[in-house]
This record gives structure tokens, C-alpha cells and sequence, in this order.
């Protein structure tokens, strides 16, 4: 790397990202191999954007009398490693090196508890609605950083690895237009979500 070249990652941490460590996370589990990325979508209150719900759920300051939402999810110790705003602007919460807590039970290629080697990716938004440019933009830049730091083989959205039990990021997630963004083979995204091949 030319030395006016800056780090993209300090360890397991972004360098573009605004670092918020969460208290929900634990080690990986020994020879892990991180090769899945988990797409999620969430908003506090629900459709609510740009407030600080989210960042206070995965450090453990949300007020739960704060709205009637909340009383739901009261004592839910979670975490995602990322979050991308509406805006594009990224955070992140917990080190890519350590398991963040944001995927429960799971399956995917063959393997089950994703948490265990994935890496767990918030989008501001609703499940079924629509994501804005800046988001995909950042998610692929993101994506692409992650892939050259660790073996990323497969990328999938919440609903694709807990299918029944999860709905997110749905069906207002573009999975063809992130394909576009990204050089990556069609078999790293799932089945269901291949860009159809065009013919003359």
C-alpha cells in the first residue's frame, strides 16, 4: 500500500465508519472461516429515520418508555457489526474479528447459527419498502472492503437465512441492483435473487 494510501481497516474496524462499540458481541467460535454476509433492515420506532433509536438498541441506552414500540422489544440485547443510515452514513458497532449478535437462529449453506461467521449488516429502513441510493452505494463499497479483508463466498438477507421467522430486508430490497454494483458471480447471492440472464 503507497504511504498517503489510508487504512481501510484498523483491525476488525472500518476506517470510514463512525464506531459505536456495543456491549453485545463474544468471540467466534475457534477456525471460524467469515464468508457470509447477512443483509438486514430495522428502524426505531419502526419507519421512523435518522433518530438515535437504533444506535442506543445495540449499545444497550435505549429508553423503553421512550415510545410504546419499544415495550415489545423491552430488554432485547442485540447488535449488528454495521448500520447504514438513509443517507448512506456508515457506523459500526462491533468488531468484524468478534460475533455480533444479530442474526438468532439460522441456516445457510449447510452451516447453522450464522452468527457465528457472518458478518451482520443493519440498512434504516422497513421490511418491504424501498432503500435509498446512498445506501446501496455504501452497502456495496462496504461489501467490496469486506471482501478483501476476509473469504466472503455468500451474501444473503435475513429473511433468506431464517426464512418463516424473518421478513427482512424484503421484498423492497433491490438484489439485482446491488448485483450490478458488485463484481461479484451470481452464486454469491441467493438463488431466488439472480439477475435474470439477458438474451438478444
Amino acid at each position: 500500500m503507497p504511504p498517503d494510501t489510508p487504512a481501510v481497516w484498523h483491525a476488525g474496524w472500518h476506517a470510514a465508519a463512525t464506531h459505536q462499540p456495543s456491549p453485545n458481541y463474544g468471540p467466534r467460535p475457534a477456525h471460524a472461516q467469515v464468508d457470509l454476509i447477512v443483509v438486514h433492515s430495522i428502524s426505531l420506532p419502526p419507519g421512523q429515520y435518522g433518530g438515535p433509536g437504533v444506535p442506543a438498541l445495540f449499545t444497550n441506552t435505549l429508553d423503553w418508555d421512550a415510545h410504546p414500540y419499544y415495550q415489545g422489544i423491552r430488554g432485547l440485547e442485540v447488535s449488528a457489526h454495521f448500520f447504514i443510515r438513509r443517507d448512506g452514513a456508515l457506523w459500526q458497532f462491533v468488531d468484524c474479528d468478534q460475533r455480533a449478535w444479530h442474526a438468532g437462529a439460522s441456516s445457510y449453506r449447510g452451516r447453522q447459527q450464522c452468527n457465528d461467521d457472518s458478518i451482520g449488516i443493519e440498512l434504516e429502513g422497513l421490511e418491504g419498502e424501498c432503500f435509498e441510493p446512498a445506501q446501496y452505494a455504501a452497502l456495496a463499497r462496504l461489501c467490496n472492503d469486506l471482501a478483501a479483508r476476509y473469504p466472503i463466498a455468500h451474501i444473503a438477507g435475513h429473511e433468506h437465512i431464517a426464512p418463516g421467522r424473518k421478513h427482512d430486508p424484503g421484498a423492497g430490497f433491490d438484489w439485482q441492483h446491488l448485483q450490478r454494483l458488485l463484481p461479484w458471480d451470481a452464486a454469491r447471492f441467493p438463488a431466488a435473487t439472480h439477475t435474470p440472464t439477458q438474451h438478444p
